[in-house]
């Protein structure tokens, strides 16, 4: 379960009707009352207010590690952080909490900081710009990484002129001296590094940061990107991962072969696939590894499925945070921006090292494994003849888990799959590599069983798979779904069509009017006839 909370009406005891005129998050940091007199009183309530905040930007940090059920209340401190948020006074103030007060080593912490700021209102052109002028006024900035999560989060929620806005001459400066030099911490590096992709979404800003990329003697992201298969320090590797994802998609460089142009993939069968995986997830060249940088709650299958025997596949944790890894099959749906993924309905199943626990339909049971950290080894193993899951973390495994498999389910074959929380990444073993901690127990290799084509290997980045979809030609008689099959089969008893007969298998209501299918029947005739008039 992703962390995605409804937002309700606020309600505090300490709010007063007596002061209509007063702003509502003043009587928050001021529970008795009080007038706003002379200058040391407002310094006062000032500095209440910042604490106040600062209190509940802990305690949400405290509430989401722990978050463990199904739709979850929103925690009342995120409640009054968003009631704080409706004042650009109160906005600026949970911006500089967020950077004074979110520990660098929690799990968590850069997710929590676009947590908030998405959950906040919307803040105007003038306070945006006064979080970059916290960059120019040359004072010490308690907490570099935090304010550059802060950069990126801002760059992508206010896409066109106040993005501009706020990537003013000396906030570009700062990042390209963060992720240019050597004296600069990692993670402030890597954050940069992704606040520069973000505020590259608004095309004008993009030209901007390709230019100035371009005047260094040796490009910085040619330089970074060396580092996308660190196996030491999993922060480069972060930095290397996005560096290549920058320089494929954004930041194109002439000459510069594009990664799948490079990469050997022969030996490889069983991929993330790029064709059934939520729209941001981050998928590497080889299909193998992915990462997450928005602010939703992205997710993927991979392109083999099984329905039979024993299975295993890992994952290198290469960051600590919250990923549910595991099983799904086709009919579990990825809803991203509702924080639902892989173990969040009842046809998958996942496991979560961060928070420890095993995800089945939303809910979760807590599980007897370490708390995963990056360079762990999470396996999966799955027994469709015993109906079993096992998950493991560096070799020690868990219970056996059976709730995942029903009467409905068990033939419908189970994906290794996975979802991911916002700046989080791992890396997919299918069998290609030798595995770190291979189970006790038979299983089958998945890469020696599954067949990829050589046009199926092929991981383009965005930009040049959008294109080749607009190239594609849709013919009237295609499938509504996928427009690559013929529409040959009605729904019964609907009576609706449009659906060919690969997507109906993966259907149990009607797309249109959402009834209960019954049953199908195919229409040769019909589609036979349409094709004969279309050559005539």
């Amino acid at each position: 379960m992703g962390v995605c909370l409804c937002k309700d009406k606020v309600e505090d005891n300490n709010f007063s009707n007596e002061d209509e005129d007063t702003d509502r998050y003043t009587y928050m940091v001021r529970p008795n009352g009080g007038q706003n007199g002379n200058g040391n009183s407002c310094n006062n309530n000032n500095q209440r207010l910042s604490d106040r905040v600062d209190q509940l930007v802990k305690e949400t940090l405290d509430v989401i590690a722990s978050i463990v059920d199904d739709e979850p209340e929103t925690p009342n401190s995120m409640l009054l952080l968003h009631d704080i948020t409706d004042s650009i006074k109160g906005w600026l103030c949970l911006v500089k909490s967020l950077i004074r007060v979110v520990p660098l080593d929690h799990p968590l912490g850069a997710s929590v900081i676009g947590l908030l700021l998405d959950d906040s209102p919307l803040p105007s052109k003038e306070s945006v710009i006064e979080v970059a002028e916290m960059i120019e006024s040359n004072t010490t900035i308690p907490c570099e990484r935090n304010l550059c999560v802060i950069l990126g989060c801002l760059a992508e929620k206010l896409l066109g002129p106040c993005s501009i806005a706020i990537l003013t001459e000396t906030t570009l400066a700062y990042l390209l001296k963060n992720i240019s030099s050597n004296e600069v911490a990692k993670d402030v590096k890597l954050f940069s590094l992704i606040a520069i992709e973000k505020f590259a979404q608004t095309a004008e800003n993009k030209s901007l940061i390709k230019k100035k990329l371009a005047s260094y003697p040796e490009h910085p992201l040619l330089t970074l990107e060396k580092y996308v298969n660190e196996t030491e320090d999993y922060t480069m590797r972060q930095i290397g991962f996005c560096a290549k994802w920058s320089l494929d998609n954004y930041f194109l460089i002439e000459n510069r072969k594009y990664s799948y142009q490079t990469v050997n993939v022969d030996g490889i069968n069983v991929m993330l696939n790029t064709k059934d995986v939520s729209e941001y997830l981050k998928i590497s060249e080889d299909g193998l590894e992915a990462r997450c940088d928005s602010y939703s709650f992205e997710s993927v299958r991979s392109t083999f499925s099984v329905k039979s025997g024993a299975w295993y596949y890992e994952c290198l944790i290469i960051t600590s945070g919250v990923m549910q890894i595991g099983w799904a099959q086709k009919e579990s749906h990825f809803l991203s921006s509702d924080g639902y993924g892989i173990g969040d309905d009842a046809y998958s199943v996942s496991f979560d090292g961060c928070r420890k626990l095993i995800w089945y339909n939303a809910k979760s049971t807590a599980i007897n494994l370490p708390q995963w950290k990056p360079g762990s080894i999470c396996g999966c193993y799955i027994d469709l003849d015993a109906k079993e899951v096992i998950f493991s973390l560096d070799g020690k495994e868990s219970f056996v888990f059976k709730d995942c498999f029903t009467d409905k389910n068990v033939d419908l074959g189970f994906f290794p799959a996975a979802s991911y929380m916002s700046f989080q990444q791992c890396r997919f073993n299918f069998g290609a590599e030798p595995f770190k901690f291979p189970p006790n127990r038979p299983f089958n290799n998945f890469n020696e069983v599954a067949v990829l084509k050589p046009q199926d290997k092929i991981i383009l980045p965005r930009h040049l798979y959008l294109e080749e979809l607009r190239k594609l030609s849709v013919t009237d008689d295609s499938c509504s779904l996928c427009f690559d099959s013929l529409a040959t089969i009605r729904l019964k008893p609907c009576g609706h069509k449009g659906f060919c007969s690969n997507c109906t298998t993966m259907l149990s209501n009607c797309p249109i009017c959402r009834a209960d299918i019954a049953h199908t029947e195919e229409m040769i005739q019909e589609t036979t006839n349409t094709n004969q008039n279309a050559s005539s």
